[in-house]
């Protein structure tokens, strides 16, 4: 009886060992879910950011098209893909659908992909009907370099200001909502 007695005891102290930690980890994990969700607000930045200036750059589309910021001449929308990125082909669905309501269409549209000529095949050409596409290398980023890009996918608005020169009018474009006539 001793023996049963001593067995329960520690069984006991056992559990409420594993329930002081258990409760000592719930407290650290919000914590740290606390910290990450003040973190999600104070984002790193993307690329560059609202009001801020285009720099300049020089490039062509796939089909050859001459494109520098002197080219952007109204409102246009901005999107940055890479094929090897999980985000980007979910959102190239929904950028290709906002695409086609953008006033002025595949002339107000731009499109970058980023990464190696042959992974950026498929993408290219889903984008060429709703955008002026510019593949790009990593080494080589004329746009990207622009537009200071950090993160795939970005999508921008931009346009120019009452100066000329070409800058963000939008740096969290919500593509589930379609574009308004001008």
């Amino acid at each position: 009886m001793p023996v049963l007695i001593s067995a329960v005891v520690l069984v006991g102290a056992l559990c409420s060992l594993d329930l002081i930690l258990t409760l000592g980890v719930i407290k650290r994990l919000r914590e740290h879910g606390e910290l990450l969700a003040a973190r999600a607000v104070d984002r790193p930045r993307s690329a560059i950011e609202l009001g801020e200036p285009v720099g300049e750059f020089a490039t062509h589309t796939v089909d050859g098209e001459p494109l520098g910021r002197a080219t952007i001449t109204g409102t246009t929308l901005v999107g940055f893909f890479t094929p090897t990125c999980g985000p980007c082909k979910e959102q190239l669905p929904k950028f290709m659908e906002y695409a086609r309501t953008v006033p002025g269409g595949r002339d107000r549209v731009l499109a970058a992909v980023v990464g190696d000529e042959d992974l950026a095949a498929p993408m290219v050409a889903e984008l060429r009907s709703v955008a002026k596409v510019v593949t790009q290398t990593r080494n080589e980023e004329p746009l990207g370099a622009a537009f200071e890009i950090m993160a795939f996918p970005t999508v921008l608005m931009v346009a120019p200001d009452a100066e000329g020169d070409v800058v963000v009018t939008d740096d969290a474009v919500d593509l589930s909502r379609p574009t308004l006539p001008v």
